[in-house]
């Protein structure tokens, strides 16, 4: 009986010892826990504080590049090629002979004229003279009338003969002149399509070759309509200000990103709208002595289009895209929570964007730590700097 009591004795304090245990092992977990809640605190975002700045609104739009005067070479007359005279590629003069044809045809036309001119001449001194008789003798009565009227009307037929025949003399020395062809504009010279020895033929389609202005040279690009009412209205409302009465620069962006170093102007822009893109062309002439732009290259033009007064930027960083495309930015409230604004994006300015809706003067815009907030999320602010830079 001794020993079962003892033995009890044993077990009660063992699972005593086991409760005990237990317990403190649960609530050491727990205060570890609620420790590392504590310890957690809010994430730290960087902020600018938006304020309105005077910004020059410019439009990055696709464009080529498009000589400013195109001439094809073609013959007037048709004729044997007995010359060259120009090197493929070099830059020519208007009126530099470029080809000579074989004369001998024209040389003879020219002096059959010139012999017809001196024939008709010839016989309009005759009847110059005949008809100052006949008019003594019909002031005399020895003459009929009749005969008189039949000098007189003799006289006129001479001289039109000698204006016909000077005529044809002027139009044989034309067609001399045409062979030497010469450069029509001055620019520069595209490959020779023909040899010496080679038959051409007036009025050919296919042209001897090509001379093109390149100095300056023309941008063409596109702007869509929507956008260019859109400026159009804010003009009229106040909002925009036109660049003045200057016509605007245009800078040249080449295909591998770099600025052009010549800004051009705006010569024009077009009156109808392309029913398949929506866009109306723009053109623009560019400075281009060096012949660094060549007609058909793929470029970017950069427009300047007006002048806002109380322009919204964003740094470009801060702006994301959501899954629908929409641009969207966070910004930290008075409260310091997170709000996530949906905006609408006017183009750029320098590295900013330019924000037409979605937020305002004095907002705390995110722009660093994005990645670790979410809409409704409590901060800590920390200012990144003051308002974005890069308006003119």
């Amino acid at each position: 009986m001794r020993s079962l009591s003892l033995i009890g004795v044993c077990v009660l304090l063992a699972l005593s010892a086991c409760s005990g245990g237990t317990g403190a092992a649960g609530s050491t977990a727990n205060t570890g826990r609620s420790g590392g809640r504590g310890s957690r605190g809010p994430v730290e975002v960087g902020v600018v504080v938006l304020a309105t700045q005077r910004a020059a609104i410019t439009a990055e739009l696709p464009g080529r590049t498009v000589a400013v005067r195109v001439a094809q070479v073609r013959p007037q007359v048709s004729g044997i090629v007995q010359k060259r005279l120009f090197t493929e590629g070099s830059e020519v003069k208007a009126g530099q002979p470029l080809y000579e044809l074989d004369p001998g045809t024209y040389l003879a036309a020219r002096e059959s004229a010139a012999a017809t001119v001196g024939k008709t001449e010839a016989q309009l001194h005759t009847v110059q003279l005949r008809a100052e008789r006949y008019k003594q003798l019909a002031a005399a009565g020895i003459i009929s009338q009749q005969e008189r009227d039949d000098v007189v009307a003799s006289l006129a037929q001479a001289q039109a003969d000698v204006g016909t025949a000077k005529a044809a003399l002027r139009s044989a020395e034309v067609n001399l002149a045409y062979t030497h062809i010469v450069a029509p504009i001055s620019g520069r010279i595209e490959v020779s399509n023909v040899t010496e020895g080679a038959l051409v033929t007036a009025n050919q389609t296919a042209e001897l070759t090509t001379v093109q202005q390149l100095d300056p040279i023309f941008v063409d690009f596109t702007q869509s309509a929507d956008e260019l009412l859109r400026l159009r209205q804010q003009f009229t409302s106040g909002s925009l200000q036109r660049l003045g009465n200057n016509r605007a620069k245009v800078h040249v962006i080449l295909g591998d990103g770099s600025l052009y170093p010549r800004a051009g102007v705006l010569e024009f822009t077009g009156v109808s709208v392309s029913s398949g893109t929506g866009a109306i062309t723009l053109r623009a002439s560019v400075p281009n002595p060096e012949r660094l732009l060549l007609p058909g290259m793929y470029v970017r033009a950069t427009l300047e289009q007006g002048i806002s007064q109380a322009a919204i930027l964003a740094p470009q960083r801060s702006v994301q895209r959501n899954p629908s495309g929409d641009a969207v930015a966070f910004v930290v409230d008075a409260a310091g929570k997170v709000q996530q604004r949906q905006l609408k994006i006017g183009g750029t300015v320098g590295d900013n964007w330019l924000v037409t809706a979605g937020l305002a003067a004095g907002d705390r815009l995110v722009v660093e730590g994005m990645q670790k907030i979410k809409e409704g999320d409590t901060v800590k602010v920390a200012t990144s700097g003051g308002a974005p830079a890069g308006a003119k």
